[in-house]
C-alpha cells in the first residue's frame, strides 16, 4: 500500500508541479482521506476477526459513538457502544425498554448516507454493558434481538473478560460473553 501510495503522490505532485496554488491542498486532502480509511478499516476488528463492517447501512439512522456507522469509541464514551443489535426485531422486547430507558430505540435519526432526513433507528450501536442488562432481563441470550457479528467490535470481548476477572458481576459478563461467542459461532480456539 505504501509503494501505490508514493507513487500516487509523486503523479500527483508532478502534475500539479506548475501551478502550486493546487499542489499542496490537493495532495493533503488526498493524504488525509486515505489516512483515515486506512486507520478506520484497518485498526478495528469485529468478533470474527474480521475487519469491522459498519453497523448502519442505507435507509437507516447512522450509528456510533463516532456517529461513522462504526461501533468505535473514544476514550470519553462510558458505555464503551461496540454491540451491534437490529432494534426492528421484535424478538427479546424493545431494547429500549427492557433495559429501562428512554425510548430512542422507536425514534428516528439522522440517516447514515444523507445529511438531510431522517431514518429510523434499526442497526444500533448499543453500550455492551446495557447489553449485558438486556440479556439479564430478556430472560437470556434465546430470548434478545438479532446481533450483526460483522460490526460487533473485537474490544468487547476483552472487556467482558477483563470484568469476569476482576469479579464484578461475573455472571452477568459470563452471560453476555457467551451470548457473543454462541450467536456469532466463535470457537473457544478462535477467541484465545
Amino acid at each position: 500500500r505504501q509503494s501505490n501510495l508514493s507513487i500516487l503522490l509523486l503523479q500527483h505532485s508532478t502534475y500539479h508541479k506548475t501551478n502550486t496554488m493546487f499542489r499542496f491542498p490537493f495532495t493533503f486532502l488526498f493524504i488525509s482521506l486515505f489516512v483515515a480509511k486506512t486507520v478506520l478499516s484497518s485498526t478495528y476488528t469485529n468478533v470474527n476477526g474480521d475487519e469491522l463492517q459498519s453497523c448502519s447501512l442505507d435507509g437507516m439512522a447512522l450509528t456510533g459513538y463516532t456517529r461513522t456507522g462504526h461501533c468505535v469509541a473514544r476514550n470519553d464514551d462510558a458505555g464503551s457502544h461496540h454491540v451491534c443489535i437490529n432494534l426492528s426485531s421484535t424478538k427479546g422486547g424493545n431494547f429500549c425498554e427492557v433495559t429501562g430507558q428512554p425510548n430512542w430505540c422507536s425514534s428516528e435519526k439522522s440517516c447514515h448516507t444523507s445529511s438531510s432526513g431522517l431514518c429510523p433507528v434499526q442497526n444500533w450501536c448499543v453500550c455492551e454493558w446495557a447489553f449485558a442488562s438486556y440479556i439479564e432481563k430478556a430472560g437470556g441470550c434465546d430470548m434478545i434481538q438479532e446481533l450483526k457479528c460483522d460490526a460487533i467490535n473485537s474490544v468487547v470481548l476483552k472487556h467482558y473478560e477483563q470484568a469476569i476477572a476482576d469479579g464484578s458481576k461475573s455472571e452477568k459478563y459470563t452471560n453476555a460473553l457467551n451470548c457473543i461467542k454462541e450467536r456469532c459461532d466463535i470457537s473457544i480456539a478462535q477467541d484465545s
